[in-house]
């Protein structure tokens, strides 16, 4: 199935995406059990003194991950990456907690497919019409954290932690950290990279085209030769 997904893509490009996937979703596997106060002592409104997992400054490369792999790639191609990722990210999440001894290290690892695989795919779906619609670079990005971030954390919390009393508050609050840190942080920085990368990949698929043609016009002259020795042989006898 994913050899036809991903037909035509560069191998070395997906093999690229598909590391930066785990590696993101492992790390930040590990940072969710990291809980803090952000204001500790603090008695905020409906928000008391913020307690949060560490995760939060990073989860928000998830959603500019995919956003990137679609773009770089297409929607059926970013789908094959996305489903390619969910695995090793998962088995690399439960191995790292184990090695650390925490008790959630299973449900931690379920908790990351189911959250990973509902956001992406919510991405890859949903928000690839706004791509396709939308001229703007930063529309898409900028709802996808929105909306993917909100729902994919709360998917995570309650898998992972449920029944524990503070995972309401905590899911909560890395929802709010992690749109403003997409928002502030995570999105012009993409928006450098995806120049970057779409120059780098044009400068590429030029260099391609240009050796197909110039392959294109060696054939023709090679068989113009031919057949113009063919035509004087014949005369010749």
């Amino acid at each position: 199935m994913f050899t036809r997904l991903l037909e035509g893509v560069d191998r070395a490009l997906v093999t690229k995406l598909v590391i930066l996937h785990t590696l993101v979703i492992a790390v930040s596997n590990y940072l969710v059990t990291i809980r803090f106060d952000l204001f500790p002592g603090a008695e905020l409104p409906l928000l008391g003194s913020f307690p949060l997992a560490a995760a939060a400054f990073t989860f928000p490369i998830v959603v500019v991950a995919t956003d990137l792999t679609v773009r770089l790639v297409g929607k059926q191609a970013g789908r094959a990456v996305v489903a390619m990722a969910i695995i090793p990210a998962i088995v690399a999440s439960v191995l790292v907690l184990l090695a650390l001894g925490d008790e959630h290290a299973y449900r931690v690892g379920l908790a990351s497919g189911v959250a990973y695989a509902v956001g992406t795919m919510l991405d890859v779906y949903v928000f690839q019409h706004i791509r396709e619609r939308m001229n703007a670079w930063w529309i898409a990005p900028a709802v996808s954290t929105i909306a993917a971030n909100i729902i994919d954390t709360y998917a995570f919390f309650y898998t992972a932690f449920y029944p524990a009393p503070w995972v309401g508050p905590v899911a909560f609050n890395n929802t709010l950290t992690k749109i403003i840190v997409g928002l502030i942080v995570f999105l012009p920085a993409y928006g450098l990279l995806l120049s970057y990368l779409k120059n780098k990949v044009d400068v590429l698929v030029l260099k391609d085209e240009v050796k197909k043609t110039t392959k294109k016009t060696t054939a023709k002259i090679k068989a113009s030769a031919t057949k113009s020795k063919t035509k004087a042989k014949t005369k010749a006898e």
